[in-house]
């Protein structure tokens, strides 16, 4: 393998740890390490010397730990075999988290068990080069942000979700109104995870809880919704609200040309208001000339009270009244 005498970040954008390919190195030899990067040498297996940015020449001096397993004869710059490990240092403020499926919660409010879903993001930054490449990235030749995401996904999703239940349930917080709760919320979370990032070398700059909802489809949240609505209707109406409820229902059901019990409905309401329609008419009528429906032809009546006189009557033998 050829003596290389200069070694730079040859990787892809974005990720947190790039290998450099093997080569054998020489005292001597040039690294290059760019803005918020670190290099590591490795041999053996064994993380040794960490280089801060800039241009390094491999010298005894500033490699100690990788010159003592290296022996190296005055004044020859011996070649020797060694891995340079290039960490990202910057911080990655745009890290995707959520809740791969809906939690039950029981809303304290309602008393109903509501399936929650959280979503949200986080910023990280490589605090410890040396920790986070040996217990994380191993001997990948590359580890990626997503890489760290799905390792932390099983302990970030499970204190988030223990957190949000439990602060739902014990401060009685209403599910459809947590909005308001997200921030405190998120900076709660973020003290519960750091310690879990920060024994792997990664320092949680921020976390946020961007979401709090549940599914508009799920039937518990639309009977729940529906009912809400209800009430606040029936609070704006107060005494009129059962009024409209009544008439919503028969217009409802005059409307309905499908048949079935909706028809029959209507056809009943119909009928009802028919027969009310008659009792009125009937009761209009009863007098003047109502009571003649049915009579012989040439009958007289009272004028004072409607009813039939006898032929050749002078007096009408209900009321009593003289016959005109």
């Amino acid at each position: 393998m050829a003596i290389i005498d200069r070694v730079k970040y040859d990787g892809p954008g974005g990720v947190l740890v790039w290998r450099h390919p093997p080569d054998d190195l020489s005292w001597g030899t040039q690294v290059v390490v760019n803005q918020s990067q670190e290099a590591i040498f490795f041999k053996g297996g064994q993380a040794l010397d960490v280089l801060g940015p800039g241009t390094h020449t491999l010298r005894t001096a500033n490699v100690p730990l990788l010159r003592g397993l290296i022996k190296v004869p005055f004044g020859g710059e011996t070649p020797f075999t060694a891995e340079v490990c290039y960490v990202n240092k910057a911080v990655d403020l745009d890290v995707k988290w959520g809740t791969n499926s809906p939690i039950p919660v029981l809303d304290p409010k309602f008393n109903v068990f509501l399936p929650v879903r959280a979503f949200g993001q986080f910023g990280i930054q490589v605090s410890d080069s040396r920790t986070f490449v040996t217990q994380l990235s191993a001997s990948n030749p590359q580890f990626t942000t997503d890489q760290l995401s799905n390792y932390f996904r099983g302990v970030l999703l499970t204190k988030a979700k223990d957190y949000i239940a439990e602060t739902i349930v014990k401060r009685k917080i209403n599910l459809l109104e947590i909005a308001a709760h997200l921030e405190e919320m998120s900076g709660a979370l973020q003290v519960k995870l750091a310690q879990d990032f920060g024994t792997y070398g990664v320092k949680l700059v921020n976390f946020y809880l961007n979401s709090v909802d549940v599914p508009e489809d799920d039937d518990t949240v639309v009977r729940l919704k529906k009912a809400l609505a209800d009430k606040a209707e029936l609070d704006i109406l107060g005494d009129k609200y059962q009024q409209k409820r009544t008439l919503d229902v028969m217009e409802k059901a005059a409307g309905n040309e499908s048949g079935g019990a909706g028809a029959g409905m209507g056809a009943g309401l119909g009928l009802g208001a028919g027969m009310s329609m008659g009792q009125a008419m009937g009761a209009a009528m009863q007098g003047g000339g109502a009571a003649a429906a049915g009579s012989p032809a040439g009958a007289k009546f009272c004028a004072a009270c409607g009813k039939g006189l006898a032929p050749g009557a002078k007096f009408c033998a209900e009321c009593g009244g003289k016959v005109g």
